[in-house]
């Protein structure tokens, strides 16, 4: 069976419909914007594989920013909206156009800390057609990065991310414009922070985010990509390839659902 042909332009991870392994017929949905979190976010193509490839399967353009999670999150998320805007922009010229297709939608999709660097881009989510956000976390650096606890403890200092936990909620209530946003939460998840993340969306006026709970635990959205990477095509698990393509098509049709609300 032909592998899906990743392509890399700049900090961005690109697998177009025609590449993936098995493409449903029928114009295709969009365009997805991918963020990962934490350790998993450098290599987007190899960590997020399964997921990401079973998107692609159902005609989305797939797009995968790969960087390395610093304390100023907010700078990153500028980083991560300008290298989107650049591939875009990339994207119509190679296609001869100036702009993206007529009605053709932007989805933003994160995991984990990517979720939190989607809220924070500078257009406030105006740009997509709507977030889904999986596993959404947003711990304090010192929870996050227990050595820094211990050597604020022994050297009087105090560490933190930018914006804070706190400051992030506010920043969504204050200035997020993307009334459209599905948050996943995984049943074994000790790390995920959805609810909050839900209470603070819904404090908006317009607001028409949902959250649901769906089988597995933080690392869900990734795993059998890194298990597939590190011992090959014989320790793909079958069960654990349908959960993927049964998060994708939860993925697919809240957004193609979304997207026909008026």
């Amino acid at each position: 069976m032909a592998e899906a042909l990743w392509r890399q332009r700049g900090p961005i991870w690109c697998l177009d419909p025609a590449s993936s392994r098995a493409v449903r017929p029928g114009p295709g949905p969009g365009r997805i914007e991918f963020i990962g979190g934490s350790y998993l976010a450098a290599t987007p193509q190899l960590s997020y594989r399964r997921l990401l490839e079973a998107l692609a399967g159902q005609g989305w353009s797939v797009r995968a920013w790969s960087y390395v999670p610093g304390f100023d999150h907010q700078s990153q998320a500028n980083e991560a909206w300008r290298a989107f805007r650049a591939d875009r922009e990339a994207t119509t010229r190679e296609a001869g156009d100036f702009e993206l297709p007529a009605g053709e939608r932007v989805l933003r999709l994160g995991h984990s800390l990517g979720c939190k660097l989607h809220l924070l881009a500078p257009d406030g989510g105006r740009r997509s057609a709507a977030l889904v956000a999986l596993s959404f976390n947003n711990f304090s650096a010192e929870r996050s990065v227990p050595l820094l606890a211990e050597m604020g403890q022994q050297f009087g200092f105090r560490s933190e991310f930018s914006p804070s936990p706190q400051e992030t909620l506010q920043l969504v209530s204050s200035g997020y414009r993307q009334n459209r946003n599905l948050l996943v939460r995984f049943r074994r998840d000790e790390l995920d922070q959805s609810p909050r993340l839900f209470d603070a969306l819904r404090q908006r006026s317009g607001d028409a985010s949902e959250l649901i709970e769906l089988p597995g635990d933080h690392l869900t959205p990734a795993s059998a990509g890194l298990r597939r990477n590190l011992l090959g095509d014989w320790a793909d698990d079958p069960s654990r390839q349908r959960r993927f393509e049964r998060l994708a098509d939860t993925i697919g049709s809240w957004t193609l659902q979304e997207s026909a609300t008026p």
